[in-house]
């Protein structure tokens, strides 16, 4: 059983993951309507990315017979500069996500609840990866800055990313 204060935390996760789903789209979006479709692809994926991940949270909260308690979403910002600006935001973004789950990986280990820390060390490990993603697409765009030949070869290569089911959901009915 989950203790109360990790419960609530874990549904605070589940609400932040589908506010980070709904910046991401909302990133998709506007990249779409500026003529960027493979950053908005790159979006796209990490909207569904960010969906999988409250899913991976409440099949969680469901398996330690935790009731999931969801909450409206906020409002997310719509427009933005440019790409670069979308990335920084990214970056600063999945930093909060970042601190997030580092405190419900304390929270367990002050419960000494191992299942939970085994499931919050493929968030950790996650987590590592979206801020080098977002890392790595920042100098990418700072790289070809004022290129728009540069621009035009790094979209389309972002149009090829594609969503893979993360592992903890790969087994699962959903």
């Amino acid at each position: 059983m989950l203790s109360q204060k990790l419960h609530d935390a874990m549904n605070a996760q589940v609400n932040a993951e589908l506010w980070s789903a709904y910046l991401y789209l909302s990133m998709a979006l506007d990249a779409e309507n500026k003529g960027y479709k493979g950053i908005a692809n790159w979006f796209h994926v990490q909207f569904q990315e960010e969906q999988a991940h409250a899913r991976i949270f409440i099949n969680y909260l469901h398996s330690r017979d935790a009731k999931v308690e969801l909450k409206p979403i906020e409002e997310v910002p719509t427009t933005w500069c440019c790409p670069l600006e979308m990335f920084k935001q990214t970056l600063e973004h999945e930093k909060k996500v970042t601190a997030l789950i580092t405190n419900l990986a304390h929270i367990a280990n002050e419960d000494h609840d191992f299942a939970s820390i085994n499931r919050l060390t493929w968030f950790i490990d996650e987590q590592v990866e979206e801020e080098e993603n977002a890392r790595d697409m920042i100098q990418a765009l700072e790289a070809v800055e004022d290129n728009k030949y540069g621009m035009y070869m790094l979209d389309k290569e972002l149009a090829t990313r594609t969503y893979n089911v993360p592992s903890p959901l790969a087994n699962s009915a959903e």
